[in-house]
């Protein structure tokens, strides 16, 4: 299946075979082009099962320690998405991180494979609608699916096959190895986290310290991963609901919960120039922030039958996310079950519908299916997570701390947005920074004010 020859040089670099006898990876540190950080490329297996086979060279960005004396080792950034990209990050998103984690650490963070600079991969769905509303429609997108991925497998080969996060576990302990670190300490978000638990799970012994913002549970079949990503954006929701209560926002009887019903009518009969899955995309958009002003402002606008503006992110990259997610539904009828079972009070639809419709007809079983976590490190990795979370909810927090038991420890932002660490809260950020400079471990149970 993935024996096919790569053919394809890309601009972020070659797809090669591997000499006989491959030295081990090393990074060769040259200014950037347009910062004044470092980059490398890192040459690894495409397959990790075959390292003397085809290879592709990661990308990878670093910022040295701003005081070389007072230096703790490096801090390795792990982005999300699945898509985004970790270079971009230290290159032009270095704020993200305190003034004392520039001091202390050199910070590094790459692009995984099949995403930017490392062999990019834009193999996304094409619809800008993820719903199914037949059996025909249904039986359309698995075969509009498959032409999609046999067209990237033919266009990228074996890396395809190989882009999800158990083949990146491999790389980021490959770059771990070629930083000269003997142990990890990594700062995770989002789907970064994944990366991160499943790196605690395989390589215990090398962790140093790991911070997960924004915990992914990667533990959900399908309809549980419907139900509790509905479940996190209603619970957003809710908190903007009560805001616009509270300041008396500009939404008829500053009741959020009769707006939306009333915009999803709307919608449902063609009376604003939103669908249905349109509304929950502009949710989602204004609550990762969250930015309640904007969202209560485009809810007016829209109820006053004036046309608001389309938000259609990114949908995360296929080729990562359904190698790494067994989300199979047989038909239409389960699958509109599942619609059925996972919608909430307000909302209709979630973001889980957008990734089951993207991975609908992928082949069974993936390369890195769900499980329960089996971590086991000297020191707890550190989970972060805002109490009002649309994306990575607060459920999936409380499972994954479950999981992980004595080796996690759990600290709750009691505000909202997706991520915690910049907030705006110093408790958060005093926390974190002192986890990973100085392997302070919070109180289980501790909770840092909105």
């Amino acid at each position: 299946m993935i024996a096919r020859p790569l053919v394809l040089a890309m601009a972020a670099g070659m797809l090669v075979a591997a000499p006989a006898h491959a030295r081990p990876p090393t990074l060769d540190w040259h200014p950037c082009a347009t910062s004044g950080a470092e980059c490398a490329t890192l040459r690894l297996p495409v397959d990790w099962a075959d390292p003397a086979g085809e290879t592709f060279d990661l990308a990878v960005a670093r910022r040295r320690a701003a005081d070389p004396a007072a230096r703790a080792g490096t801090l390795v950034f792990g982005p999300g998405g699945p898509g985004d990209s970790g270079t971009a990050r230290i290159e032009t998103g270095i704020g993200r991180f305190s003034a004392e984690l520039q001091r202390r650490f050199d910070i590094v963070s790459f692009d995984p494979r099949g995403v930017g600079r490392s062999h990019a991969m834009p193999c996304g769905p094409a619809y800008a609608d993820p719903v199914v509303h037949s059996q025909a429609e249904f039986d359309q997108r698995v075969k509009d699916n498959r032409a999609l991925w046999d067209r990237c497998r033919d266009t990228y080969g074996a890396l395809f096959d190989h882009a999800g996060t158990a083949s990146t576990v491999r790389d980021l302990d490959a770059l771990r190895a070629a930083l000269g670190e003997s142990r990890l300490t990594f700062h995770g978000s989002s789907y970064g986290t994944l990366l991160g638990e499943e790196y605690a799970e395989r390589y215990p012994s090398r962790v140093r310290a790991i911070v997960l913002e924004s915990s992914v549970d990667h533990s959900q079949d399908t309809g549980d991963f419907l139900r509790t990503q509905a479940w996190a954006l209603q619970d957003s929701f809710d908190a903007f609901a009560r805001w616009c209560a509270e300041t008396a926002c500009d939404l008829p009887r500053h009741d959020a919960h009769a707006a939306w019903a009333r915009l999803m009518a709307d919608a449902d009969r063609g009376a604003i120039n939103l669908s249905a899955w349109d509304l929950t995309v502009t949710a989602h958009r204004y609550l990762y922030g969250p930015d309640y002003a904007t969202l209560a402002a485009t809810m007016r606008t829209l109820l006053d039958h004036e046309p608001a503006e389309r938000a259609a992110p990114p949908p995360p990259v296929s080729a990562v996310f359904c190698n790494d997610w067994a989300l199979p539904v047989r038909d239409y009828r389960r699958y509109a079950q599942e619609l059925k079972r996972a919608q909430t009070r307000d909302l209709r639809y979630s973001a889980g519908v957008m990734a089951v419709g993207m991975c609908l007809g992928w082949p069974q079983p993936v390369a890195n299916p769900q499980h329960r976590l089996d971590v086991h490190t000297r020191t707890p990795l550190l989970q972060i997570n805002a109490r009002h979370d649309p994306a990575s909810g607060y459920n999936w927090a409380l499972s994954v701390s479950h999981q992980l038991g004595r080796s996690g420890v759990l600290l709750t932002y009691a505000g909202a947005g997706h991520g915690s660490y910049n907030s705006g809260s110093g408790c958060m950020r005093a926390a974190v920074d002192a986890y990973l400079i100085d392997l302070v471990v919070p109180q289980r149970g501790a909770v840092c004010p909105a």
